[in-house]
């Protein structure tokens, strides 16, 4: 590479009368490199070179020294050839180039502190194999975690540099850890039996162990196994990830981190990668990068990451960039082995997963067989869930399962991330809080232990209500995927999380340790794509402005409601509203200082009547505005001429905030007991007014191991989940004011309603919330086995709750069972039972 400069240098591509300072440039050249070179030949055997002379032993062996390889022309002379001469310098060079090594440490601890208390055993022999661990660094910063000499029996760093081994082997004597073992080796070729004994009390595994269950079969093998930018240099990785899978215990978790390119184009239709977000490198950055880092040997063709994405199974992904050093792209990733290890325990994990989401009886693979052998002669199909049938998919074509299946809880259900359904929303939820008032649920509904209860996620608030009251299921449904992030995140707080982190991030709506959190304690209770989705957009919690709940669509409202108060001169008000002690001084402040800006015929048809705003700050959709504006036509014909009330969408817009708001503040003390218009004029809760879930009694109770094993996250539409659970199973289904987006006598409209009369029990009850007063669906509902009967009315004034932001709450019951449906028949029911045991994986 210097001749190459050199060359350049002196040839004839300069006129001549530039020949003098081309000199001039040579010797120039010449004297730096020798004045260098006298240094680098000075630091070269120095166990401690200053930072001057680290950053010489990098440039000069990462961009001008060969390698070749000094001797035997193999991988270890050529490593050596690369390290020998910056051993000394590795950890002080690579801090800003090698990123993501600490958070690939902290997900990984953070799996293995779980496994260890779902096991309850804090002295377990564990062993954490470190391959291409070169000087140590991995194994020392491990110890931010978890204390390394005590955690681990054994570690064993694997490097095939001896320069790099003897650096680590000095770091270890140093830190006196006598648990670690440097062992200068091909990672090829090294087996873990050589160096460890059977575990006392080992035994073979059974194929029968259940999936779910948290203590599995110990056999010989390492609980950690890591590579932290080794993967890139190693010019036979197929062995090598192959070798993997035999030294990784059926338990173990393996965490990788390394530099990569690869377009999306490439895994776009791949349904175990655990996400996609950030993973698109684009052509010039995979052309650049590809080159640049070619030089030194390290290889960045995507198929090093799909061969390890194949091998195992992904149980967390991250793409990222190292924005320090020209946002070079790198990714981490924690797989686990690829499950099932048999076919028998392939048809267990997915009858028992299918169960869980359809609310069936599990049955063992026997009984099973026996049943669908019944149901064949009977002509009939059996209700399968979307993850079973993806699950058959990757089974057939000898796949890892999608990652859904690598988590430790089985919350969230098998989706498939890339569909238009759910892509529309573009990665950010409408809803940071849930607009429905849960006292007012909690006293209509009055849940039992027995309830199966079906709701719309939305922020997952009133879901949490739900599950203080320990219905026996709770399942959430959202077609936005990055509400049920949101949901998602909550539980994982829930189950890692003291109560004042989690009163921060939900009740302060801001945390500065967020993402630590996120990392090191929340990590091992999300699924990929919300872990992706969270680390993505941490910031939310960590900026010095705003929060969470100055995010979401509904951010739009809040945002013009405090610019309204700014152009009206009423934001002191709005302060002195929430300090108000008493409610009628909530009410002389509303009707003499804040009223008449926010409810201004100007404000009315400029900003709020738009459908713009209506949907993307408040999720009103064009027929909701329909009901509201066609009870505004039949409250004026009521009421007779009257030349101020005129029959615009403006006008019904006004007149529906006038009946919203006036009754709230005229009936509700908002500083301590509204939290819904408390937060939107606050912008984050208080210890004396928030929702139920933020009590500390609340976190007390949802914060044991098992308080939320009864919830199932479902990312898709109504009638999807409806038509994927066992007929007479849900007692309670609370679909918000999700009805009033219908087109008025659809036929999606019966079918929604019959799916609900299907899925539900005798007596089971649908609540629903309406922009209408009677709202026109109510008929459908008597038509198809309902009863309907109003419980709350914004009639005459009324406040029907704290929030009051509907017309009207419904309760339909169901009285009569309507003739079954043409069965829903999946494109994979053609796998009976004897298809399912003949799949190996």
């Amino acid at each position: 590479m210097v001749q190459s400069i050199m060359d350049s240098l002196g040839g004839n591509i300069m006129p001549t009368n530039s020949a003098p300072k081309l000199f001039l440039v040579g010797i120039g050249a010449f004297l730096l490199i020798g004045t260098l070179s006298s240094i680098f030949s000075k630091t070269k055997d120095n166990e401690n070179p200053t930072r001057i002379q680290s950053l010489w032993l990098f440039f000069y062996s990462c961009f001008l020294k060969p390698h070749r390889g000094d001797s035997k022309g193999n991988q270890q002379d050529a490593l050596e050839s690369f390290y020998k001469s910056q051993a000394s310098a590795y950890d002080t060079t690579r801090k800003r180039l090698l990123k993501g090594r600490e958070d690939m440490l902290a997900l990984a601890a953070a799996q293995l502190v779980l496994k260890a208390k779902a096991v309850n055993s804090n002295s377990s022999r564990r062993v954490w194999v470190d391959i291409g661990g070169g000087t140590g660094w991995n194994i020392e910063a491990m110890s931010q975690f978890v204390n390394v000499s005590t955690f681990f029996a054994s570690v064993y760093l694997v490097d095939f540099s001896p320069s790099l081994c003897e650096v680590a082997r000095k770091r270890f004597a140093r830190l006196g850890w006598s648990n670690v073992k440097v062992i200068c080796q091909d990672a090829r070729k090294f087996r873990l039996e050589d160096h460890e004994a059977v575990l006392d009390g080992g035994r073979e595994g059974s194929p029968e162990a259940s999936y779910f269950s948290q203590e599995r079969p110990r056999h010989v093998g390492a609980d950690l196994v890591t590579m932290s930018y080794s993967l890139s240099m190693i010019p036979d990785y197929y062995s090598v990830v192959d070798s993997l899978t035999s030294l990784l215990a059926p338990h173990g978790i393996i965490g990788v981190v390394d530099f990569y390119v690869q377009s999306q184009v490439d895994v776009s239709f791949r349904n175990y990668t655990g996400g996609l977000i950030d993973r698109h490198v684009n052509f010039l950055g995979r052309t650049f990068w590809r080159a640049w880092f070619d030089i030194d040997r390290v290889a960045l063709e995507p198929g090093r990451r799909d061969y390890l994405e194949y091998r195992f199974g992904t149980v967390l992904n991250v793409n990222t960039r190292n924005y320090i050093l020209g946002a070079i792209p790198y990714y981490i990733w924690l797989g686990a082995p690829k499950q099932p290890l048999s076919s028998s325990l392939a048809h267990e994990i997915v009858e028992k997963v299918d169960a869980l989401v359809t609310e069936s009886p599990y049955l063992s693979p026997v009984n099973h067989s026996n049943k669908l052998s019944l149901e064949v002669e009977k002509g009939t199909s059996e209700i399968r869930s979307k993850a079973f049938d993806a699950a058959i998919v990757n089974l057939s074509s000898n796949l890892p399962l999608p990652s859904f299946f690598y988590q430790n809880h089985h919350y969230r259900i098998y989706y498939d991330d890339q569909l238009k359904k759910h892509t529309q929303f573009n990665d950010e939820y409408i809803y940071a809080f849930t607009w429905e008032d849960t006292r007012v649920d909690e006293r209509i509904l009055k849940i039992k232990h027995d309830d199966v209860i079906l709701a719309i996620t939305s922020a997952g608030d009133n879901l949490f209500s739900y599950a203080l009251q320990s219905p026996a299921r709770i399942h959430a449904v959202d077609l936005n995927p990055s509400q049920n992030h949101l949901l998602e995140l909550k539980v994982a707080a829930y189950q890692s999380l003291e109560y004042e982190d989690f009163w921060k991030i939900f009740g302060e709506g801001k945390h500065p340790e967020f993402r630590s959190l996120l990392i090191s304690k929340m990590s091992p209770h999300l699924s990929s794509r919300a872990f992706q989705y969270w680390l993505s957009n941490h910031r939310i919690f960590t900026k010095s402005q705003g929060g969470i709940y100055d995010t979401g669509g509904s951010r739009h409202g809040i945002r013009i409601f405090r610019w309204i108060t700014h152009v009206f001169g009423c934001r002191a008000a709005v302060k002195d509203l929430l300090a108000a002690k008493t409610l009628n001084e909530q009410r002389e402040i509303w009707r003499n200082r804040v009223r008449p800006a926010l409810m201004s015929r100007v404000v009315s048809r400029f900003v709020v009547s738009q459908e713009s705003f209506l949907w993307s700050a408040l999720g009103v959709p064009k027929n909701q505005l329909a009901i509201l504006e066609k009870d505004h036509a039949v409250s004026k014909a009521v009421r007779g001429p009257n030349p101020t009330a005129k029959n615009t969408r403006s006008h019904a817009i006004w007149e529906y905030m006038v009946n919203t708001l006036d009754p709230v503040v005229e009936t509700t003390h908002i500083a301590t007991d509204n939290p819904y218009y408390y937060v939107c004029l606050n912008g984050k809760f208080s210890q004396q007014c928030h929702p139920d879930y933020l009590s500390p009694k609340a976190h007390a109770r949802l914060s044991r191991p098992d308080a939320l094993d009864n919830l199932r996250i479902h990312t898709d539409e109504i009638d999807e989940v409806l038509a994927r659970i066992t007929p007479g199973t849900l007692t309670v289904a609370v679909v918000m004011d999700s009805m009033d987006w219908f087109d008025p006598g659809s036929v999606a409209t019966k079918s929604q309603i019959t799916k609900l009369n299907r899925a539900l029990k005798m007596g089971g009850r649908v609540m629903l919330r309406s922009a209408g007063l009677k709202p026109w669906y109510l008929k459908e509902f008597e038509q198809l086995g309902f009863t309907a009967k109003c419980h709350g009315s914004r009639e005459d004034g009324a406040c029907i709750d704290r929030v009051n932001m509907y017309a009207s709450c419904w309760i339909c019951t169901k009285k009569e069972n309507l003739a079954p449906p043409t069965p829903l028949i999946s494109n994979i029911d053609s796998f009976g039972s004897a298809e399912i045991s003949s799949l190996t994986i």
